[in-house]
């Protein structure tokens, strides 16, 4: 009886405790409901403004020029002017320009509105190659090869579909024609003879034994020469890569491998620095450097860049840049009458983010950025543009 009342006060000492923890449980979805309903949620057709009221989205062919006031205030909408273009409900500022159909292979089936982007398709006898979201460019329609057949014709949307005829297989993108069983000529795999032990000489079976034994010594001895060479080869790239790019004792690693790149403009100069991790710090001797840097102007690099892309890739490369499409479009907008200069507008945009801090030569980019274009133009299938601003600038 003492133990039973033992425990039934310590249980009256704890039930306070676990009421507490029991109506907290019950209230805390009770709290995040009222206060997710007291959060101001905006209608379909609506988005909030500065202060947090909600205001009426422009339609289709305007574009927002004053955001409401207040509340039941509607907001200030303008239409968009001849070639410029909004299709659907929006609170922009601005509107967007209408695409223009390439001059030969492309005709317009449906003209700009401003409530609607023109329409263009290829001409027939071309297809529609796509570049980007935004780019595309019209090719001629690639027949099928003598020993290929039509699987699917050409549109304007996609170019032929081939596939090999009877008793021909792919090889290397290539039809030719079958010869032994193999993947697609499955119609000579019947006439391959099946060997049997019968009628065989003695002398035959041990024949066919030091043969299978030769052939798996040979077969093993190329697969360690193979791995040797890899290795080998694998260890003397690591050498060479732990090794300093330039040797002479009188250059710091800093003078070798800093890169300067300076504006036209005095209050806009850029340099590009890359300072490698260098071991124990030494005294420099006072001998002057081997490795002068090298000093690019922007603007020579933008042009270079602009001679070496395609005209049609290069809003690609910008925007692997990471420029976004406000900024494309208000280069464009800025520059309606030429596409070149448009062009410059968002390659220098990219070149201006990249700037931190002022130096001697003004505004810093890291060398990094520099070897983000490289790497974009190859990942674009533009090597030869990359290596060839590369050579023009004796980057290594």
């Amino acid at each position: 009886m003492m133990a039973r009342a033992g425990q039934r006060g310590r249980w009256n000492k704890k039930a306070p405790v676990g009421t507490i923890l029991l109506l907290m449980c019950m209230f805390i979805p009770t709290l995040t409901l009222l206060q997710t309903s007291e959060e101001a949620t905006c209608e379909p057709g609506e988005y909030p403004n500065d202060e947090g009221i909600c205001c009426n989205k422009c339609s289709p062919g305007f574009k927002l020029e004053e955001m409401c006031q207040g509340v039941n205030q509607r907001s200030k909408c303008r239409q968009c002017t001849e070639g410029l273009y909004t299709d659907e409900m929006n609170f922009a500022f601005t509107c967007r320009r209408c695409r223009k159909c390439l001059a030969k292979y492309d005709k317009e089936i449906s003209p700009c509105q401003r409530s609607q982007n023109r329409i263009c398709r290829c001409v027939e006898g071309y297809y529609k190659s796509v570049i980007d979201s935004e780019t595309y460019e019209c090719l001629r329609c690639t027949p099928c090869g003598p020993d290929e057949k039509e699987k699917q014709t050409c549109t304007p949307e996609r170019n032929f579909v081939c596939e090999c005829k009877e008793n021909y297989y792919k090889v290397n993108n290539k039809c030719e024609r079958c010869k032994n069983c193999t993947k697609g000529c499955e119609h000579h795999c019947s006439t391959v003879p099946v060997l049997t032990t019968k009628g065989r000489k003695p002398g035959h079976e041990y024949l066919i034994n030091i043969i299978t034994a030769v052939g798996v010594v040979a077969v093993v001895s190329l697969v360690l020469v193979v791995l040797i060479t890899h290795v080998a080869t694998k260890m003397s790239t690591e050498k060479k890569m732990l090794k300093p790019s330039c040797q002479p004792s009188d250059v710091s690693q800093d003078s070798c491998e800093r890169v300067l790149i300076q504006s036209d403009e005095p209050s806009e100069n850029i340099s590009v620095t890359a300072v490698p991790p260098s071991p124990v710090s030494e005294p420099e001797p006072p001998n002057l450097p081997d490795c002068v840097p090298l000093e690019i102007k922007v603007s020579d690099l933008i042009y270079t860049v602009l001679d070496l892309v395609p005209v049609l890739q290069v809003k690609q490369l910008v925007r692997s840049l990471g420029v976004k499409d406000t900024e494309i479009e208000q280069a464009e907008l800025d520059h309606s009458r030429s596409c070149r200069e448009a062009h410059y507008q968002m390659l220098r945009v990219w070149a201006e983010r990249g700037s931190t801090g002022r130096g001697r030569q003004g505004r810093m980019l890291h060398m990094p950025l520099l070897q983000e274009l490289l790497d974009e133009l190859r990942k674009m299938y533009l090597g030869r543009a990359a290596e060839e601003l590369e050579t023009v600038y004796g980057i290594q």
